[in-house]
């Protein structure tokens, strides 16, 4: 054997009790388990592990990450590895860098350059992809052809398949170009993507009638995979976007991850458990169904994406045009913050609220840590004024935090039994988001131990077995003799988010070992140099 975890608490990701065990690895792989109920023989291997007071725990996935272009520019992506995430699902909110041509690739980058870097003058990365297969291929051979520092599984991002094949365009999709985003889809499916993503309150994929949204996902259920949807609103008209998400779903025989299932804004404070009875209908009726969370009460995105539809029209090159023009900029303004845009879900926005995380141009970076309410109230102007500024002198680039969130709509929709947990962790700007370098620790640390929300196997549970159903991984999610040795080794007793809003990027504490196919990427607390990720690709229907 080639390494043996010495009397470990083993919760094996089903949701079940733990239990005492020996674990032998060998080959990249579980290849014994030897539980303290079963006496005799212990295994021996080259090394052995003191597990005492340890849990071991199968690799935590990531179901909604924004690690793209973070995979490719960093070797060590500790934000991820260093929480015991050994799997990533990217290609999120319908926005990515695959499938493209030169042109949409250069408006997609401008667009996210928020989300991922990689913006016009970004030259870390090198963007000689263009479908879906050459970016997996371009993971599997990352940094001189070793790797990539934990696995990623992506999804054909819907908006970016409307850039190639209408444009930026406001309007129905005609048929046949309709057929060429089910030709791009079911390519992508082909080529390795698990499913499709789509940001129906960004643009161009928002221009999307449910008619349309209905066809692609006929594609994706056809090929196996899921559709991942940012739904049309998380405010005001939260429930009736999520029942939207269900219903063409079920009418295209298609399998639903929600995004980041929140209920967010005031007009939706309490009311978790009318969500949540929506779901059990579903599920009850036979709805495939599955969703993920982050646990804080902030939101993250960027101050772009508050604007209305209409001022997306085009693309970003059009979207800066109307903000440098007096008059339809006062149109903008009032649509955000009188009648309420749909960009911000339908309720006008709170200034105050709106704190600006990152910037691309470091000589705005006075802004950032400040919501735009403050920031203008030291320059002495309206809080507009000031976002409008920063929109026009960072070309679309500001990223903000969006304290919209309440605290017990939080619990009640992590307790769920379809919940999976996904950080959408924008890793840019210098005050980033915490859940980017504290979701999985947090859960377990605050969620679990201290509040009791879930019990711990649960709570495991949501972050390894579930997520790797949905996303129908045979070998992965559980520690089981034959699976992938993709393992996280924690203390209970002490796990938790280094991470906060005023030092988001510490590292947590409590989780000395992660390893990815039998390798440790995390030893003793500290980053190895193994890159043992890679690209984990759709399974055909029909395989095991």
């Amino acid at each position: 054997m080639d390494t043996v975890f010495r009397d470990v608490r083993v919760l094996d990701g089903s949701g079940g009790p733990p239990y005492r065990a020996d674990v032998a690895l060998d080959g990249g792989r579980i290849a014994e388990i030897h539980r303290e109920s079963d006496g005799g023989r212990r295994p021996g291997g080259t090394r052995l592990v003191d597990g005492h007071g340890l849990a071991l725990a199968p690799g935590f996935i990531d179901m909604h990450a924004h690690s793209d272009l973070a995979l490719l520019r960093d070797p060590g992506h500790e934000a991820k590895a260093a929480q015991g995430v050994t799997l990533e699902v990217l290609g999120q909110d319908g926005l990515s860098y695959a499938p493209v041509d030169d042109r949409t690739l250069d408006e997609v980058r401008v667009q996210i350059t928020g989300w991922n870097g990689g913006g016009p003058q970004d030259t870390s990365v090198d963007f000689d992809w263009r479908t879906v297969g050459e970016y997996l291929d371009r993971l599997d051979h990352g940094f001189g052809g070793e790797g990539i520092a934990v696995n990623a599984a992506y999804l054909v991002p819907q908006g970016t398949v409307r850039m190639l094949a209408v444009g930026w365009d406001d309007r129905a999709a005609t048929a046949g170009e309709v057929a060429r985003m089910k030709r791009l889809v079911a390519e992508g499916l082909e080529q390795g993507a698990v499913g499709m993503s789509s940001g129906l309150t960004y643009t161009p994929g928002m221009y999307a009638g449910d008619a349309e949204l209905t066809e692609l996902c006929r594609v994706v259920a056809d090929h196996g995979g899921y559709y991942c949807p940012h739904h049309r609103s998380y405010g005001a008209g939260a429930l009736d976007a999520y029942a939207e998400m269900i219903a063409l779903t079920r009418e295209a025989g298609c399998a639903l991850h929600l995004a980041h299932a929140t209920m967010n804004f005031g007009v939706n404070e309490g009311r978790a458990p009318e969500l949540l009875a929506l779901l059990d209908d579903a599920l009850d009726a036979g709805a495939d169904l599955t969703l993920d969370t982050y646990p804080y009460t902030p939101g993250c995105t960027t101050l772009a994406a508050m604007l209305p539809s209409w001022a997306g029209e085009g693309g970003p090159e059009a979207v800066l045009a109307r903000l440098r023009d007096e008059a339809t900029a006062a149109r903008i303004r009032h649509a955000m913050e009188v009648a309420g845009a749909d960009g911000c879900h339908g309720v006008p926005i709170s200034w105050d609220t709106v704190e600006i995380s990152g910037v691309c141009d470091p000589a705005l970076a006075g802004h950032v840590g400040k919501t735009v309410a403050r920031s203008a109230a030291e320059r002495g102007e309206e809080p507009w004024a000031t976002a409008r500024r920063l929109l026009l002198d960072d070309r679309l680039g500001p990223t903000i935090l969006q304290h919209i969130g309440h605290e017990d709509n939080v619990r009640r929709i992590m307790r769920h039994r379809v919940h999976t947990g996904g950080s959408d962790g924008i890793l840019q700007g210098d005050k980033p988001h915490p859940r980017a370098y504290g979701t999985f620790p947090r859960y377990l640390g605050t969620y679990a131990r201290e509040l009791g929300v879930l019990s711990l196997e649960e709570c495991v549970a949501h972050l390894t077995g579930r997520p790797a159903a949905r996303l129908r991984l045979t070998d992965r999610g559980l520690v089981r003799e034959g699976h992938r040795a993709d393992l996280v080794l924690f203390d209970p007793a002490t796990v938790a988010a280094g991470a906060t809003f005023d030092a988001p990027r510490t590292p947590p504490v409590g989780i000395p070992h992660v390893l990815i196919d039998g390798r440790f990427v995390i030893e003793d607390g500290h980053r190895t140099q193994a890159l043992a990720g890679h690209s984990i690709r759709r399974t055909p229907p029909g395989r095991g």
